[in-house]
Formats: structure tokens, C-alpha cells, sequence
């Protein structure tokens, strides 16, 4: 089953604001993901071609890396779970950006149940969570989103390897 998902936020700030945003991912100072509601990202070595990490079940090896610019992640798990996903920064003008989560997979065997049922609500939730993250960072203010009952439910359900977030 061939999958294609994109999240993107069109920010009023130049790329030169917002590609920062993108390099603090998996540090301390990570301004980007949301691991106040989410397990955090990781990668042993920092955000480097090669470094390997993931978040929750998700695995992935750091393919590509462009400061400021792109950063290209391929799946190594969870089984069945075939493509990379991708975070870019594109400048539309002076003081406008897009910053982009762009996924491409092929999931073969459970994973073509597991993506439709679980994933993708959970990605989608943390992905808007992640743009309102970096919103803020620039000064915007986002609408409080609320997550859909089905994200919070496979989050109660999912508690142990989803952190110990509270529900919104």
C-alpha cells in the first residue's frame, strides 16, 4: 500500500528563523517537536547523516541533512513500514516560510491495518502539534487544537510507549 502524508504551516518569518527550528530537533533545546505531549526524538550521535533514533516504536536513520534546510529520516521500524519521511524549510518570501513534514512508504504485511488504525491519527496529531510548536516558537499563536476522541483513546490505550501526556 503506497502512502504519501504531508503536514505543512505556512509561518510568517524568514527561512533564516525557522531552519533553526528544524537543527534544535533531538537536542535539549529541541524548539520543534512537541516532547511535552509526545515521546521525544532521539538520535545516538545528534541530528547527522548516519545517526540512528526514532520516537515511541518508530525507528529511523538520519539519511540526509541540510542545516537549516532539510533533514531526510529512513525507516527502519516499525516492520513493514518501507520509505523515509522528511522535514524542509522553503522560503516563499522575506518574512514567509513553509515548513513542511512530508512521509512516503510502502507498508506491506500488518502495517497496511496498523497505519490506516493507529499511525496515521497519531502521526497527524503529533505532526500539528509539532507546527503549532514551532508557531509559537516565532511568536505566533495557534488555535488550541483539540485532539479527535480516537487519538485519545489509542493514547490511553497506547500509555506506556506513548509517555504520560495528558489528554486535550
Amino acid at each position: 500500500m503506497r502512502v504519501t502524508n504531508v503536514h505543512a504551516r505556512r509561518l510568517p518569518a524568514a527561512a533564516a528563523a525557522v531552519g533553526p527550528l528544524l537543527d534544535s530537533l533531538a537536542t535539549d533545546e529541541d524548539r520543534f517537536w512537541p516532547h511535552d505531549r509526545w515521546p521525544a526524538m532521539r538520535l545516538a550521535g545528534g541530528l547527522a547523516p548516519g545517526a540512528a533514533g526514532g520516537h515511541g516504536p518508530i525507528r529511523y536513520l538520519v539519511e540526509e541533512y541540510a542545516p537549516g534546510a532539510r533533514v531526510r529520516f529512513r525507516f527502519t521500524a516499525p516492520r513493514g513500514f518501507h520509505g523515509h519521511h522528511r522535514l524542509e524549510v522553503e522560503a516563499l518570501g522575506p518574512q514567509e516560510t513553509l515548513l513542511r513534514h512530508v512521509l512516503e512508504m510502502e507498508a506491506d504485511g500488518r502495517a497496511r491495518l496498523s497505519w490506516p488504525l493507529v499511525f496515521r491519527p497519531l502521526h497527524d496529531a503529533l505532526l500539528e502539534d509539532a507546527l503549532d510548536r514551532a508557531e509559537r516558537a516565532l511568536g505566533g499563536d495557534p488555535p488550541q487544537r483539540r485532539w479527535s476522541p480516537w487519538v485519545r483513546l489509542l493514547r490511553r490505550a497506547l500509555r506506556p510507549r506513548c509517555g504520560r501526556a495528558r489528554p486535550r
